[in-house]
């Protein structure tokens, strides 16, 4: 699966925002990066609230986002994105100094 949706609440709101976001496996953990960086709307989001969906293929599983700070699972996120989106001119973007700090592990709840 190259990208999913996550929905999350923005505080105080009662409507869902989406975002379409990368996702890789890693030692069969799902994890997710913020394309933005820090300032990414769904990132600030889930900061918030960690409880999220992500949606693909017609259905969306509830999931609980939890930071990474691991140096060593960080690295091996950034391996996995630049192996899986080795195609696309942005895989390098996901892997930039002021992106790997919103590294999220998704648990589904």
């Amino acid at each position: 699966m190259e990208e999913i949706r996550i929905a999350t609440i923005p505080a105080g709101a009662k409507k869902k925002h989406r975002a379409t976001i990368w996702v890789v496996v890693v030692d069969d953990e799902v994890f997710v990066r913020s394309f933005t960086g820090p300032k990414g709307k769904w990132y600030r989001n889930v900061l918030a609230n960690p409880d999220a969906d992500v949606e693909f293929d017609g259905r969306a599983i509830h999931v609980r986002a939890i930071p990474v700070e691991e140096q060593e699972t960080i690295e091996a996120v950034s391996r996995a994105y630049l192996e899986k989106y080795r195609d696309s001119p942005y895989a390098k973007d996901m892997v930039r100094d002021e992106v790997l700090p919103t590294t999220l592990r998704l648990e589904p709840r």
